[in-house]
């Protein structure tokens, strides 16, 4: 059989993982990725086609005579990319516009949960100021306050006190900070516990579980500040809180009790959900509820779940995006262990310090990968170009030794105003627990 020819849609750290797991699978393969990123460019070709530009990567499959598209952003998700090139016979790999409303409307992804009967924290929906903020001087603190519409990781404001979300919500549907995004906002209760993100390769009919993991939203050390797209990971996560089963139990109770019913719902409205689902939950005293849907990998998550996926990806995606079912696939178990420390430029995750320098040690790619985030070339160096610049992930036999190799590696690299946590993975390795 031929080396495929693969194109992996976009140009952060989730498609540089995704490009370096497809290259680890298929070396021969000739991988195409649009735009990519400096590090990507390692691996495969850098073509200079924005993400969201459906006509022009449309052009590039059939030029290129591309095997399997893989998207990795939302954004074109949720535009209809899949469709576009499934009415022109194009294999791709993620949800349709339709599907992809589990993540582009939290609204519409609260009114599946409700109908399929899958936990998630109590909700009500506004678009007009007036009465959302009467709804939080009636309800308890503290409280959720979320924009509808995509939001680029920034649309959850976990709100304290009442004051705090009556600035949320102030912000949203009054200054209109977030855009159309924050058109509609969610505002919910408060859910408690530890967090755990489950990724499912989905084929319409099925839901098949990658690694668990666990991000980190907040910015600053011991979970302070405000919430970030992700400020580091690792894989796989135990069963922490009040769940009494193993890993693989609580990972089947949801794939049961969560995944199913809401492939089952899209299946029925007509809209089958083939592509990534990131199921993010709250393991609360009553067990697992849904704090958000994706419907892609996450961010930094992709990280630390791909390089230790021990199956091929390349042909349950390809199965799945021609809409046959997976059978009994299984991404396979892990013999190791994951940690990525998220190193971001000056100002976020309120802005971008862009342009910097950054020197690059070369690691033993046994023990670190750094995955390029937000980076670029200007007259042959380096430089930052975005908020999230670089994700170190260490690799170990354990947790502990994951976490120090990434701690050491990111220590060692530089450039101006350059900022990380040194306390991801806290939840198991006890090593810089919340303060206060």
């Amino acid at each position: 059989m031929p080396a495929p020819t693969l194109l992996v849609v976009g140009g952060g750290g989730r498609e540089h993982a995704l490009a370096w797991s497809l290259r680890r699978e298929a070396p021969d393969a000739e991988i195409l990725t649009a735009p990519g990123n400096p590090g990507i460019a390692g691996l495969a070709e850098c073509i200079p086609a924005g993400a969201g530009d459906i006509d022009q990567l449309a052009r590039l499959v059939r030029e290129r005579n591309v095997d399997l598209t893989v998207v990795g952003p939302e954004a074109p998700l949720a535009a209809g990319l899949v469709d576009r090139f499934e009415e022109q016979g194009l294999a791709a790999f993620g949800p349709s516009r339709a599907a992809a409303r589990l993540e582009s409307s939290k609204l519409f992804a609260k009114q599946v949960m409700r109908d399929a009967g899958v936990p998630t924290a109590d909700w009500e929906t506004f678009s007009s100021a007036g009465a959302a903020l009467e709804y939080v001087d009636r309800h308890m603190e503290p409280l959720v306050v979320k924009a509808s519409g995509l939001a680029a990781g920034k649309g959850a404001i976990v709100c304290e006190t009442r004051e705090e979300a009556r600035a949320a919500v102030r912000s949203m549907l009054v200054e209109k900070n977030l855009g159309s995004a924050g058109a509609q906002i969610l505002i919910e209760e408060c859910m408690t516990g530890p967090e755990l993100s489950i990724f499912f390769l989905c084929d319409g009919h099925g839901a098949y579980p990658l690694l668990t993991s666990r991000d980190y939203k907040r910015v600053g050390e011991g979970d302070q500040g405000p919430n970030t797209g992700g400020m580091g990971a690792y894989s796989p996560a135990g069963a922490a809180g009040a769940f009494a089963g193993s890993v693989d139990e609580l990972v089947e109770i949801v794939r049961i009790k969560i995944a199913m019913p809401v492939i089952e719902a899209m299946a029925a409205a007509g809209t089958p959900y083939r592509g990534f689902l990131y199921a993010g939950l709250m393991l609360t005293g009553t067990g697992p509820r849904v704090v958000e849907f994706n419907c892609r990998l996450g961010d930094p998550e992709a990280q630390v779940v791909l390089p230790l996926t021990t199956s091929g990806l390349i042909e349950p995606m390809a199965a799945a995006a021609r809409g046959e079912p997976l059978g009994d696939w299984e991404a396979g178990n892990a013999d190791r262990a994951a940690l990525t420390t998220i190193l971001a430029s000056a100002g976020y995750p309120a802005s971008a310090d862009k342009g910097r320098a950054v020197e690059l040690p070369d690691f033993n790619p046994e023990e670190v990968i750094v995955f390029h985030s937000g980076t670029a070339t200007e007259g042959g160096r380096l430089v930052t170009a975005g908020g999230r610049v670089l994700a170190v992930t260490g690799f170990g036999d354990d947790l502990d030794q994951a976490a120090r190799r990434s701690r050491r590696a990111a220590g060692k690299v530089r450039f101006d105003g350059r900022h990380y946590r040194t306390d991801i993975g806290w939840h198991e390795t006890g090593h810089g627990s919340p303060v206060g």
